[in-house]
């Protein structure tokens, strides 16, 4: 009896699901319609007020493409070249490993040398000042790495060329003498202090690897092996090649160096630990078949496709950095900032997946840096393991657990995330962009800490729970528009402004409609994980 009782509820709440699941996809379609329709008039009709749009090549005839983001426009203009040039390096890498048998040493400085070629045109005589400070973070850790203060002194050392550089714009060499003064006529092209803020993050993880290696490991490789789908099938997977300590070895002076410029992953990563690279040069990665390569190369290119009609039909970022949106009403200025996020994600998707495509032909596995749809993404902490998700790996491996882990949670992500903005730009917008994130923060942590006790022990406490969790995911959703928008558009001095759109009477209904919006997206990206939990 109760077993059919149960059958028959099972049914019924599948039903209901089901029920569910369609009305919010009709949801969702209806508000997609809405928004491409009005993203389309206003781009049409405030065109002319826009700046950074640029003649285009789509469409009869040619629609004004938006060229406003400087990233975007820098990397797009030069995409030919690079696929030129990390073509050639890789094809001879990887001639040159098969032909000679190359391993660790070997490819070492083989990259040492293909990027030092690459590394001399981005920066001309400036490279001088990069193997300076390289050489002076290697000597440090050789020298001090057994030392009780050594992480202290590995910090202290990396954040204070990470603030001079910044302050004195990269330096000149006129302050070395006038003797050395010409050589500022041969700065390159690019600008050597800005790549420099990811070879900070490259020295730092070398210090901690190497000081680790004299010490007893506590990564538990074949529990790992027994939970890890990739290496019970014979392969490595990208944790145990970082928590895989090196060979003594391997941490020489070209391995070091070969790590800190390797072309591939220079200008914007993705970010890899020092362990995980030298094991790759000396194994290349086994973890993507020459197939599953050749298919992550095409859905690159199906995502600028993607990007390039994005860009030829709605002028989100002009509208943001030409501060245009402040003419707009609050239905359009959140069309406008959900456009932007957006925008903002297919960029660093395309950057970052270009140079980690190249970086897995030349047999380097690097972590990929957006795993998750950006609108896949209902609260702070799955967000922040999804947008730059190397950088995150980084943080957890080498400040989050030194700092004490979860056992120190709450402090930690205010140190984590000052530390990221610093990292980003010496700039109060940044800044109030991290410190925001950590006052949402810690009422979400503090509120999964409570649901974590929490068990329901009918169908109705389940279903007022998966609400709660719904209105939470509502509210995140929010605060990480605003949180975003203040730290890259309209900066703290928006904020005032930005909430008293929102607070006025037509400002209060979008403010509804916005709500209704997230929470509905949130519901279905429960149904999303249901979905990927019962496949697996």
């Amino acid at each position: 009896m109760n077993t059919s009782k149960n059958n028959s509820k099972s049914k019924f709440k599948q039903k209901q699901n089901k029920v569910e699941l369609l009305l919010l996809i009709l949801y969702v379609i209806g508000f997609y319609i809405f928004c491409i329709h009005r993203s389309l008039h206003l781009s049409r009709d405030h065109f002319s007020k826009l700046r950074g749009l640029r003649i285009g090549w789509l469409f009869s005839p040619p629609r004004l493409n938006d060229a406003s983001d400087d990233q975007w426009r820098n990397f797009r203009t030069n995409l030919p070249i690079l696929s030129l040039v990390f073509g050639i390096f890789t094809l001879l890498a990887n001639i040159f490993r098969k032909l000679f048998h190359l391993r660790a040493r070997g490819m070492s400085f083989f990259w040492l040398f293909l990027s030092l070629i690459y590394i001399s045109y981005l920066h001309g005589a400036c490279i001088l000042f990069i193997f300076l400070i390289a050489s002076s973070n290697f000597l440090l850790v050789k020298i001090f790495a057994r030392a009780k203060y050594f992480t202290f002194l590995l910090w202290i050392f990396n954040l204070g060329f990470l603030f001079c550089n910044r302050i004195y714009q990269g330096y000149s060499f006129s302050i070395f003498g006038e003797y050395w003064e010409y050589l500022d006529n041969f700065r390159g092209t690019f600008r050597w202090h800005i790549c420099f803020n990811l070879v900070v993050l490259r020295m730092i993880s070398f210090g901690y690897d190497y000081h680790w290696a004299h010490q007893e490991s506590r990564f538990d490789q074949e529990k790992h092996i027994q939970r890890c789908h990739v290496c019970k099938s014979g392969k490595n997977c990208y944790q145990i090649l970082q928590e895989r300590n090196a060979h003594i070895n391997d941490y020489s002076f070209t391995t070091y160096l070969s790590y800190l410029v390797f072309a591939p992953l220079y200008i914007a990563g993705p970010i890899i630990s020092f362990n995980s690279f030298a094991s790759q040069l000396d194994v290349p990665q086994n973890h993507y078949s020459i197939k599953e390569v050749i298919w992550y190369g095409l859905r690159w290119v199906f995502g600028l496709c993607l990007m390039e009609l994005m860009t030829h039909l709605f002028y989100f970022n002009a509208f943001a950095t030409s501060a245009s949106w402040k003419m707009l009403s609050p239905m359009d200025i959140f069309i406008i900032g959900y456009g932007v996020i957006n925008f903002m994600w297919l960029k660093f998707f395309l950057i970052w997946r270009f140079f980690r495509f190249c970086s897995l032909i030349a047999g380097i596995e690097a972590p990929e840096n957006m795993p998750k749809c950006v609108n896949n993404c209902h609260d702070l902490e799955s967000f922040w393991k999804s947008w730059h998700a190397s950088f995150n790996k980084w943080i957890v491996r080498y400040m989050y657990i030194p700092l004490g882990g979860s056992q120190r949670k709450l402090l930690n992500i205010w140190v984590i995330f000052t530390f990221v903005a610093v990292w980003h730009d010496l700039e109060w917008k940044l800044l109030s962009w991290a410190w925001l994130t950590c006052l949402f923060f810690v009422p979400e942590l503090l509120v999964k800490s409570a649901t974590n006790a929490f068990q329901a022990k009918g169908a109705l406490d389940g279903f007022i729970f998966r609400e709660l969790r719904a209105a939470g995911g509502t509210i995140t959703i929010t605060c990480l528009m605003v949180a975003n928008l203040v730290g890259y558009v309209i900066g703290p001095s928006g904020f005032s402004w930005l909430i008293s759109q929102f607070l006025s009477k037509e400002g209060l209904n979008v403010f509804g409609f916005m709500l209704l919006t997230f929470y509905v997206g949130t519901k279905l990206m429960f149904h999303i994980s249901d979905a990927k939990q019962s496949m697996q």
